[in-house]
């Protein structure tokens, strides 16, 4: 069945910058409604503005880490529009920290932005999903969340994580109309390096080489749209290098971490 975007709300979090900024003008410019959320609203306005029939769209800021933000964010958005049809969980924070250089609650800082925020929202929005016939939910993962790799051990675990609490959904809520959709990107040209956390919570403030060489974040949208436009569950949108490591992680996870430890990542 072809997907019928002008009569979709899309709820983005993570919306003022880099893949969120990327979606929301995606999938504005194919008629969806658009809900942009972030924590800073002059951003938000300021895509808002870039978005194709932007009249139409809201922007409603929160911190997602907050439960009453959250919850507040949530009740403004069914005022605002009616209903929620998707909920893309973009929000998230990136690493650049060995293991052994993380303090503990760096690691619980990152789990709590990368999981538990985007578990607490989905929450929200599933009963009236529900009651309404159904909608779609999209968790933004990571190849980090499939491969473990140097300097992102915290965030390529929370990362997991939300990859295998997005298939329980899936398996639990199927039969309600529920459609649960994993989008695992590569390296994207984004400001993710610059804002990731080190060891002792402040941000690297850098652009890694990788992520500078990465697909653009409009590139990556056209991507994500095809794909979810067509059904796809599971979507990996990266370069030639971090598909090939999917692949032989399939076949032998030995060689790929063989590889991964003779290779320079940061």
């Amino acid at each position: 069945m072809k997907t019928k975007y002008k009569d979709l709300t899309i709820w983005i979090t993570g919306a003022s910058s880099g893949i969120g900024e990327a979606l929301a003008i995606a999938f504005a410019k194919r008629g969806a409604t658009i809900v942009l959320s972030g924590r800073d609203n002059d951003k938000l306005e300021s895509v808002k503005k870039r978005c194709k029939h932007s009249k139409k769209h809201a922007v409603i800021p929160f911190d997602i880490r907050d439960a009453s933000q959250t919850k507040n964010a949530y009740d403004a958005a069914k005022t605002q529009t009616t209903k929620i049809d998707w909920l893309i969980n973009n929000a998230g924070v990136s690493q650049r920290s060995l293991i052994m250089d993380t303090a503990e609650d760096v690691e619980r800082q990152i789990m709590e932005i990368d999981y538990f925020a985007q578990t607490r929202l989905t929450r929200l929005v599933l009963p009236d999903m529900i009651a309404q016939g159904g909608g779609k939910i999209v968790m933004v993962s990571s190849v980090a969340g499939l491969l473990g790799t140097q300097y992102r051990g915290a965030y390529g675990a929370a990362k997991a994580a939300i990859h295998m609490w997005a298939n329980s959904l899936r398996a639990e809520l199927h039969e309600q109309g529920i459609e649960v959709a994993t989008i695992f990107p590569g390296f994207i040209q984004t400001n993710v390096s610059i804002n990731a956390l080190t060891g002792d919570g402040s941000k690297q403030g850098t652009m890694d080489e990788a992520t500078n060489k990465g697909l653009t974040a409009p590139a990556f949208a056209k991507q994500v749209v095809k794909a979810l436009t067509k059904g796809e569950e599971y979507i990996i949108v990266a370069g030639t290098k971090e598909k090939l490591a999917v692949r032989v992680n399939r076949l032998s996870p030995p060689k790929l971490y063989k590889l991964i430890r003779e290779s320079q990542v940061k």
